[in-house]
């Protein structure tokens, strides 16, 4: 990793509701528990992977359905269902408690590295969607316009697919590494050269026993970078 200072972060690490909010949310556990709420495994890989490599994770333990830290501010899906309707004041304070002093450490930690910063940031993703079953098991999310995204996610998807022949690993699924994310807007933050935002997306059907898929990923990406 001598190329690199590696950071790890968990977006969707838990679901939490401050307790001020939890009054609002009272009806609503079903979707707090499942993927709506939080990504289920996420966090264990991210963990296993901060362990393996010595670094310290970010994470965000609140539940994406309070406000979700992988949306840009003006995104209509910045805040659910059910926080759509609080007050200006509300939204405002979410901003301010939660959504901004995540965001602000990690890009603190990117614009103080004195090397190129390899961003993973790590998810998962339920398995069928409105019906539709998702035939990826690993999707590696990047910019194709960038060209040290797109060798590393090349040689990464190389290595994890000797490794792992028998699971479909995919470039750009289930989601496009380009939609609005975090990683996509640190990408406006931070050159080419400078930074490497890759979203690694995990099948739930592996949620509850994530960390073969963590080692997995954890030498692939050592291969990878050495």
């Amino acid at each position: 990793m001598s190329k690199y200072h590696l950071l790890i972060t968990c977006e969707h690490a838990g679901n939490s509701i401050p307790d001020e909010f939890r009054a609002y949310f009272v009806n609503h556990q079903k979707e707090l528990e499942d993927h709506t709420g939080w990504d289920p495994g996420a966090w264990e890989i991210a963990k296993h992977l901060a362990k393996e490599f010595k670094v310290k994770p970010f994470s965000m333990h609140t539940s994406r359905l309070l406000i979700e830290p992988n949306r840009s501010l003006d995104h209509r899906q910045l805040f659910s269902a059910i926080t759509n309707a609080f007050t200006p004041k509300q939204k405002q304070q979410l901003i301010n408690t939660v959504y901004l002093p995540y965001r602000n450490q990690v890009e603190d930690r990117i614009r103080s590295s004195p090397k190129p910063v390899l961003h993973l940031s790590i998810h998962s993703f339920t398995p069928v969607l409105h019906q539709v079953t998702r035939e990826v098991d690993i999707g590696l999310l990047f910019d194709p316009a960038r060209n040290e995204e797109s060798s590393f996610c090349s040689a990464l998807r190389t290595n994890l697919e000797e490794a792992a022949p028998d699971l479909r690993h995919r470039f750009n699924e289930p989601y496009l590494g380009v939609d609005d994310g975090f990683t996509t807007y640190l990408r406006t933050r931070f050159p080419d050269k400078g930074y490497l935002g890759i979203e690694i997306e995990v099948n739930q059907r592996f949620a509850s026993n994530p960390i073969p898929i963590a080692e997995l990923l954890s030498k692939s990406i050592s291969r990878t970078t050495g």
